[in-house]
């Protein structure tokens, strides 16, 4: 391994393992922690095909691994998923931690272009560094292969880098994501920090915004919503995005599920679906 790359937690789950590593970020200028569940293999040459798991508001990279389940399907179709953090930590940058929607615990997957958060850069950290610190360190996976998904602010991260890197990932899905934070008090406020008042740069980092630019798909796009979600009606707005698919037959599918909320217990019980949805895409 690479200076400055260490692994800091193991543990054995479904014939695989969860494993937790921390770096030094070129990108973000702090440490970074980052997770791979590793799924079983029978041949030390084999190569696994690569799921990242982008989380929402507040998280850090062990929610997902923690409460999602999602190692069992994950191991099933031998599929790695990789999940980093939500945005740069450490920095001690005034006002970072006021609130949980925006600074630490919040970076929106964008690459903020106003001086005070000049360090919050996860897209970059996402698209470019990661997969590349995952390539020269980790021969078991093959980072060729791969795959994109989220929750809320992170299906918001799945969603939009996905649609402007289509050559990198063969798929996408979310679990009720930020849809269209253009037009929500969520990505109204983080943009307006982040990138400043000029609306043509929020549009860059809008999934229904970009969906009318980069929509020549090879895979359907799955999103998953809970009908009790209590950010549904003012946050998430995914009927926003339906709609623009519609306009240039992007092939979406929107599930709404009856009685499910915005938090893990919903995710849960539907990550096996996204995990398919995947492996298919991956040729599994």
């Amino acid at each position: 391994m690479e200076s400055g790359l260490s692994e800091i937690g193991s543990t054995k789950m479904f014939d695989g393992y969860n494993k937790r590593y921390k770096h030094y970020s070129e990108t973000l200028g702090c440490s970074m922690t980052f997770s791979i569940y590793f799924p079983p293999s029978s041949s030390s040459s084999h190569r696994s095909p690569v799921l990242y798991w982008l989380s929402g508001l507040t998280c850090t990279d062990e929610n997902f691994i923690i409460k999602s389940g999602a190692q069992r399907a994950a191991a099933s179709h031998g599929i790695a998923l990789v999940v980093p953090d939500t945005s740069p930590r450490g920095l001690n940058v005034e006002g970072e931690a006021d609130s949980y929607d925006f600074g630490v615990g919040a970076g929106f997957y964008l690459n903020a272009t106003q001086e005070k958060w000049k360090n919050w850069r996860m897209y970059d950290y996402v698209v470019k560094e990661l997969p590349k610190l995952l390539s020269d360190n980790f021969s078991q996976l093959d980072t060729t292969r791969a795959s994109i998904s989220g929750h809320s602010m992170g299906g918001h991260g799945a969603l939009t880098i996905y649609l402007k890197n289509l050559d990198k990932y063969k798929s996408v899905s979310a679990f009720a994501p930020i849809a269209n934070p253009i037009n929500c008090p969520w990505g109204q406020k983080a943009f307006t920090n982040y990138l400043g008042g000029d609306k043509a740069a929020w549009e860059e980092y809008d999934a229904t915004c970009l969906i009318s630019k980069f929509n020549n798909l090879s895979a359907t796009i799955l999103i998953d919503q809970g009908e009790n979600d209590q950010f549904y009606p003012d946050q998430l707005l995914p009927n926003k995005f339906e709609e623009a698919c519609k306009k240039v037959n992007a092939p979406l599918l929107v599930r709404l599920q009856p009685g499910y909320d915005h938090s893990y217990y919903f995710i849960a019980t539907f990550i096996e679906d996204h995990i398919s949805h995947h492996a298919q895409a991956l040729e599994l």
